[in-house]
């Protein structure tokens, strides 16, 4: 297969899945990436799964992290609950679901796999407009990211023509914003 390819960060969830059909539409084939990382909803992974093969992926790679050891989140740590009603709001706290460093790790491994793969693209399904208190969701830390891993990858070294680029398309999208376009796409 020939062609310009990508690496899309591909939790099975709305927003992943329709980043992931943008890179499609976009031209790209599809290197899907998704973390078995303690989360208590293994569900998500079957949804990613069906994604992947809906999306025609060359390959869906499934790694495990075990950030459950590590604690600090709702999400991973069943001795915390996870709240169930929770009223959004820009001056909120950071949440109890908030899994310490989550999208710089998998953002990392995402770049690793890229550039094995000879892939300068990565797709990010996160998004900031419906605020969910999480810092690694914000314009400014994907930013400062891709900075990082051109800074610290022989590819990002090798010059701009073979530089990363972390794509996140939804970052400004609201919520209803994003339906449509999956729904279109």
């Amino acid at each position: 297969m020939k062609g310009k390819k990508a690496v899309v960060l591909l939790s099975g969830g709305l927003d992943s899945a329709t980043v992931g059909a943008v890179a499609r539409q976009q031209g790209y084939q599809l290197y899907c990436l998704s973390f078995d990382y303690g989360q208590r909803h293994h569900c998500e992974l079957e949804a990613a799964g069906k994604v992947a093969r809906s999306l025609s992926a060359v390959h869906h790679l499934i790694l495990r992290l075990d950030l459950n050891r590590i604690g600090g989140s709702s999400l991973t740590d069943r001795n915390l609950e996870v709240p169930r009603n929770r009223v959004e709001s820009p001056e909120q706290e950071i949440p109890i679901t908030y899994v310490p460093a989550r999208n710089a790790i998998f953002i990392t491994h995402a770049v690793a796999w890229a550039e094995t793969l000879e892939a300068r693209d990565i797709f990010l399904g996160v998004n900031a407009v419906d605020y969910s208190g999480y810092p690694d969701c914000r314009p400014a830390f994907i930013q400062a990211m891709e900075r990082a891993v051109n800074l610290g990858t022989k590819l990002g070294v090798g010059g701009e023509d073979r530089y990363f680029r972390l794509h996140a398309p939804l970052i400004e999208l609201s919520k209803h914003e994003i339906i449509q376009l999956g729904t279109r796409l």
